[in-house]
């Protein structure tokens, strides 16, 4: 194969895509061809080694996410008027929780300190996490208020 035809063959194949998608698409390409040349052809020439094909397919500098600071975070939590919306906002700073994990939980999830998530992100059945014991305290009285029953959601 010729580089022409593996150019061609990248640029109709990543058409449309972002440039982290069409370096990926590269570097396959490109360990796929030195795989063969490693295990079966000694002599075969890498056609996507070529200076072009690199600097085309280059991958662009990927921004850094802005941190906010803890100070930042308490000060977002206590502008935060709603109770049941500053706990949400809490039980995520604070429990390392994600807001679909937040949404889940349901009174029966909850013991004392201790949050049991059901089918989380990870992949499995269950975690747990452990939150402060004053965050916990304002959430079993934001139940109560609300006389949740077991089994439903808590933030519905």
């Amino acid at each position: 194969m010729l580089p022409d035809e593996i150019l061609s063959f990248l640029t109709h194949l990543t058409e449309g895509n972002k440039q982290l998608t069409k370096h990926t698409r590269y570097s396959y390409l490109s360990s796929f061809f030195n795989f063969i040349k490693n295990n079966n052809e000694p002599s075969l020439q890498n056609p996507c080694d070529n200076p072009m094909m690199r600097k085309l397919f280059k991958i662009s500098e990927i921004p850094q996410w802005k941190i906010l600071e803890k100070e930042v975070v308490d000060e977002i939590i206590f502008r935060t008027i709603k109770p049941r919306n500053r706990l949400i906002l809490e039980l995520m700073a604070r429990g390392g929780m994600r807001i679909g994990e937040v949404l889940k939980l349901t009174p029966a999830d909850v013991d004392d300190r201790k949050l049991t998530l059901r089918e989380p992100k990870s992949g499995r059945s269950q975690e747990v996490v452990f939150i402060p014991q004053k965050l916990a305290d304002r959430l079993k009285e934001y139940i109560r208020e609300k006389e949740s029953k077991s089994e439903e959601r808590i933030f519905p």
